[in-house]
């Protein structure tokens, strides 16, 4: 049995390969069901268990637990581990550091919708948040899309700094912010990764054109942009199905009646198999990608991971 540890998943995922992958991969068929949640603590933290396989060759399993207490520490909120079992004969292949996965791939995904949905024209990326996440997006969308200028934003800004220092020894240029406001004024493509329970990102202040990904709300009672920012915008979802059971701006939308289950114009899967298609309704749009994550994602990066390693 085969261990990739972060550095070996970081080698075998570069972001374009990783970015293509999931663009295929997401058109093979694979059994994918709901991922069991756990809450051993009553309370914020939780643990999930996300599995899914594709017959007669391989099923991977990813146990994921979520503690968000740990940003006040200084420590990641997000912590896993992914195991692949061969579809053959049951046996265990490999064990992989399943939170450089669950990171990369989830990127991966953000960087592969906003390909599909920001304006061609876009100049300007704005990462809010500055947890594990904060890194990764920045890499994965200024490696698969040309930007002039990259924004990190962050409700404390000397943590905002300290993701600034990271991508520049990375030698990604980038600029701290501390004015969400402000950012959100001078940015084309805004990928938004906290825990938040809390809504604060205002509608009024995303301007027309904006793409933006909501990428840390994974429950219902989460959110990180008020549900009036959805239903003003073109919708989309990683998973259709898991961001109407969980994601939380969009749940909460629909409780409150300003959008309906039909108003998820197309998850990514749809918006792969279709890459030459159009799919803003004009540049004014603001389009909106809600991801929750969904285990054929990870199926798909430890795919890949096997892949390099023969």
């Amino acid at each position: 049995m085969k261990h990739f540890d972060m550095k070996a998943i970081q080698t075998a995922l570069p972001y374009p390969l990783l970015v293509d992958a999931l663009a295929q991969g997401l058109q093979q068929f694979a059994e994918t069901p709901a991922r069991s949640f756990f809450s051993p603590n009553q309370d914020a933290s939780c643990v999930m268990i996300m599995p899914a396989w594709r017959p007669h060759q391989m099923m991977g399993v990813k146990l994921v637990s979520v503690w968000p207490e740990n940003n006040a520490k200084g420590e990641s909120a997000v912590s896993a581990v992914y195991v692949l079992i061969s579809c053959l004969d049951g046996r265990p292949l490999a064990v992989l550091d399943g939170t450089e996965l669950t990171l990369r791939r989830t990127a991966a995904a953000a960087a592969l919708a906003a390909k599909r949905l920001a304006r061609e024209n876009s100049e300007t990326l704005a990462v809010l948040g500055t947890g594990s996440l904060s890194v990764p997006l920045v890499q994965a969308h200024t490696d698969t899309m040309r930007f002039k200028n990259v924004l990190v934003w962050g409700r404390q800004f000397y943590k905002a700094q300290l993701v600034v220092n990271q991508l520049r020894e990375l030698g990604i240029e980038v600029r701290a912010m501390g004015d969400l406001h402000k950012t959100l004024a001078m940015s084309d493509v805004v990928a938004v990764a906290t825990t938040a329970t809390e809504p604060f990102l205002k509608a009024a202040w995303v301007r027309p054109g904006t793409h933006i990904s909501l990428v840390g709300a994974f429950t219902p009672q989460m959110a990180e942009a008020e549900p009036g920012l959805i239903s003003k915008s073109q919708l989309f979802a990683d998973c259709r199905a898991s961001v109407l059971e969980k994601g939380g701006e969009v749940f909460q939308a629909i409780e409150q009646g300003l959008i309906l289950d039909s108003d998820i114009i197309a998850d990514l899967a749809e918006l792969t198999a279709q890459p030459d298609r159009s799919w803003r309704h004009d540049a004014q749009a603001i389009t909106v990608f809600k991801s929750v994550g969904f285990a054929l994602l990870d199926l798909i990066a430890a795919e890949l991971v096997i892949k390099a390693s023969r």
